[in-house]
């Protein structure tokens, strides 16, 4: 047994001697053959379907980092710019590369289909940001975080005007079938998206007309003469048209109301012009006299009490003024020139305001006028000649100085001899009138005061001084004030 074991180390031993390169490339056994199984043909299909699968995996991984780099990329926009989007999502694609606002449709799509959000696209105008990505161009569109328009109607404009200013909102479509009611929409700002119809903005400033009505209504005073919401929307309309300023409304409200309780009449002007010209607005020009007295339906200065309906859509602060107007005792109020008025409680208060606001008036209109002068005229230039150039002094050299000097000595010497000769003839004129004889003088007739005649008319040609009544002429070349015209 012993042997054994040591026969067995010994060719353990024997196994670990180093073998030649040759046998050391050679197997020892050869590997076992493979099995039925291996070969079945369900197997090798199995595995080419994993690796064809395997590799699917890795494209469609390199695929998916490739575009959502590429996605978040920005984009070609080099300004804001609004989009307007409709359609499936491809159109959509199409219209923001049209636009400028990706470069790669095709991305967009995959990105949408990727995200599952080709059936979230929301039609609308839509603001892309500068370098907005193909990402963030989608989540704007999926978000539907369309543009909002201000339409703002301003308070005290006729249902015409609105309807008219409405046509004008290029944001806006459709038709208007007919001109709603007066005084039974809101002005307000609202916000709109394009596309909205002018009916369904109509149907808004309606309902929250109606809103408004029935909230100031169930808050008015109960000590104003007012019977109906109607009422309360007539008598609005007239102080929104009165008077633009927030602060005088409750006042303007106060006066109406005084005189509905003592029966006396409104005698508002902005009701002869409705009575005119109805929803127009605007007469154009000035109220004649004979118009004053015209009567119609809505002119308050011919019937008693408020007009048959609203002169106009008033506005919040009018409703809520004339629902709750100030406890005043005043009756009258005209304008003051500066978009406000003064108040009288009496009649020879108010009087006196009248009076002075046309004082006003006729100073505007004389300023206007002078303004308006033409200016006068002044003297073109003349441009056929050069303007003067002073000339440049010449210092002359010590050779040419001796010579000028004597040159100017002689100009001297003439000038000298040229005064000279009027005095020699004036000395020998008067030694020949002193050397008359009394019969060449006697000769010379002489009419009595002819010489005072003669020396009075000298004094007036040379001495002349106008009286204190006498007024020059203005120079051709002055503007003489023109007199002012009285003003009617």
């Amino acid at each position: 047994m012993s042997n054994d074991h040591g026969q067995n180390g010994h060719e353990g031993r024997r196994l670990l001697h180093p073998r030649s390169p040759r046998q050391a490339i050679q197997p020892e056994r050869m590997p076992p053959p493979p099995s039925k199984r291996a070969k079945h043909p369900l197997v090798v299909a199995g595995n080419a379907i994993l690796t064809l699968l395997m590799f699917l995996m890795l494209g469609a991984g390199a695929a998916v980092y490739y575009g959502k780099n590429k996605a978040e990329e920005p984009g070609p926009l080099d300004r804001e710019r609004a989009v307007v989007v409709k359609g499936g999502v491809r159109e959509v694609a199409d219209t923001l590369r049209r636009e400028g606002v990706i470069h790669q449709p095709l991305l967009f799509v995959a990105a949408a289909i990727a995200t599952g959000s080709t059936s979230q696209l929301k039609a609308g105008e839509y603001l892309f940001e500068k370098g907005a990505s193909i990402r963030d161009a989608l989540d704007t569109i999926v978000e539907g975080k369309v543009i909002q328009h201000q339409v703002t109607l301003a308070e005290g404009l006729t249902s015409e005007q609105i309807v008219q200013r409405l046509m004008d909102a290029e944001v806006l479509t459709g038709e208007v079938k007919q001109i709603p009611r007066e005084g039974t929409m809101l002005p307000d700002g609202y916000k709109v998206t394009r596309g909205t119809t002018r009916e369904q903005l109509i149907a808004r400033m309606q309902s929250a007309h109606k809103r408004l009505v029935q909230e100031v209504w169930e808050r008015r005073s109960p000590e104003i003469p007012i019977r109906s919401p109607e009422q309360l929307v007539t008598l609005a309309s007239i102080v929104e048209k009165e008077t633009g300023k927030a602060d005088e409304r409750t006042r303007v409200a106060g006066v109406f109301i005084n005189r509905l309780n003592r029966k006396m009449r409104l005698q508002s002007d902005p009701t002869i012009i409705y009575g005119l010209v109805g929803g127009k607005g605007s007469l154009g020009r000035p109220i004649m006299r004979e118009e004053i007295d015209r009567p119609t339906p809505y002119n308050t200065y011919v019937i008693e009490g408020l007009p048959p309906g609203p002169i106009a859509n008033p506005g919040r602060a009018s409703l809520e003024a004339v629902a709750n107007p100030s406890r005043t005792k005043e009756l009258y109020f005209v304008a003051d020139g500066t978009g406000g008025h003064v108040f009288a409680e009496t009649y020879d208060q108010h009087l006196r305001n009248v009076r002075q606001w046309r004082e006003y008036q006729k100073e505007q209109a004389t300023i206007q006028r002078e303004l308006q002068a033409p200016p006068p005229q002044q003297p073109a230039p003349d441009t056929s000649r050069p303007a003067a150039v002073p000339a440049r002094e010449v210092v002359p050299s010590p050779v040419e100085r001796p010579q000028q000097e004597q040159k100017k000595a002689g100009e001297k010497a003439e000038k000298k001899e040229k005064r000279a000769v009027p005095e020699r003839k004036e000395s020998e004129k008067k030694a020949g009138r002193e050397t008359l004889t009394e019969q060449e003088r006697n000769a010379v007739p002489e009419r009595p005061g002819a010489a005072t005649q003669k020396k009075s008319s000298a004094k007036k040609s040379d001495d002349f001084t106008p009286s204190i009544m006498s007024e020059p002429l203005p120079s051709a070349d002055v503007d003489a004030p023109k007199p002012r015209q009285p003003i009617r």
